[in-house]
């Protein structure tokens, strides 16, 4: 009897396939955990932006631009996680 707690499409499947999925569900977790770092380290980066801002002239601001770039990346690799971790109902701590 098949193993009612798989989904459907995960059934039938080769060892070869099997290896596959847990590659891509791993590789999805790796980019959940690299995009909460992401997360962290720009939240601490933000007391540094709103200094950059304040004090540095015209356009030379680079906390910003690092901040901005953290949380886009942040966006990006949770985006990246979740797709890649589709169909996955356990949790993972590695």
């Amino acid at each position: 009897m098949a193993n009612m707690l798989i989904p459907v499409e995960e059934r039938h499947l080769t060892p070869q396939e099997v290896e596959a999925l847990d590659r891509r569900r791993r590789r999805g977790q790796l980019f959940l955990v690299i995009c909460f770092q992401c997360i962290i380290v720009g939240t601490l980066v933000t007391l540094w932006s709103g200094q950059d801002l304040s004090y540095s002239p015209g356009w030379a601001r680079p906390m910003v631009y690092w901040n901005a770039i953290l949380f886009v990346l942040a966006v990006i690799f949770g985006i990246a996680g979740i797709r890649l971790r589709r169909g996955s109902d356990e949790f993972l701590s590695y």
